[in-house]
């Protein structure tokens, strides 16, 4: 069994409680929406509830609440649409099953957040490497779906129990997120952090940065795709 670390401890809690959250996610949309409405209710005509004039007040009080609770339930639906629009691309771009797909994206989130890099660049080096092939294994001794070389990252591995952590996803994703942190933080640049990555030359033409950046750039126009469709729509309901 695999040695757990105080960061896989935390990502697998946050994915954990990504996904109860996400269950309960639309029902939380419906209890606040209809909670808000009677609030506005009790607002406007707080006689109709036998409400005296102080408790009107304390209800106004208590708006900032529901509105918070509101935009958390927006939010989470919005990642929700995110993960799934990503994952069904990428099912469908790679030939992958779309439940993989969506468990690598939102690894990839949880770790990019975590680690400050943008998770859709860690997604575009994964597509780049490995073609969201777990089990990948280069020539040169890279391995998994981000292409790590277990002897050159030895100290990271053993958070996950050693290199035998290797082929395993959330391991695998966590550790190239750090990796891809420190050669970016070396080099100062995205660009050149993704030449030191892919242990081609830093100087003269290397077409591997520019590899990744495209795709996380189709990336970027999959997750801009539900937002700009739902702008006709509101203007459409606007007008009506």
């Amino acid at each position: 069994m695999l040695k757990t670390s105080s960061i896989q401890v935390a990502l697998q809690e946050h994915l954990r409680l990504e996904r109860q959250t996400r269950r309960t996610a639309s029902v939380a949309i419906v209890v606040t929406l209809a909670l808000v409405a009677m609030v506005v209710a009790e607002l406007q005509y707080p006689h109709w509830f036998g409400i005296p004039d102080a408790q009107s007040e304390k209800l106004v009080e208590n708006r900032p609440v529901i509105d918070e609770v509101d935009l958390r339930s927006a939010a989470l639906q919005k990642e929700g649409e995110r993960d799934r629009a990503l994952s069904t691309f990428l099912a469908k771009r790679y030939r992958v099953s779309h439940e993989m797909a969506l468990d690598f994206v939102r690894i990839a989130f949880a770790a990019g957040h975590r680690m400050g890099v943008d998770p859709l660049l860690v997604i575009a080096v994964m597509a780049v490497e490995s073609r969201f092939n777990p089990i990948a294994e280069s020539e040169a001794g890279a391995k998994g779906l981000m292409q790590i070389i277990p002897k050159y990252h030895p100290e990271k591995l053993q958070e996950f129990g050693g290199e035998r952590a290797i082929f395993e996803p959330h391991a695998n994703i966590v550790v190239g997120s750090q990796i891809l942190r420190e050669y970016i933080r070396r080099a100062g640049d995205v660009s050149d952090g993704l030449r030191i990555y892919s242990g081609g030359p830093l100087e003269g033409e290397n077409a591997y940065p520019g590899r990744v950046l495209d795709e996380k750039r189709r990336l970027q126009q999959v997750v801009n795709q539900p937002r700009q469709a739902a702008r006709p729509a509101a203007r459409t309901e606007a007008a009506l």
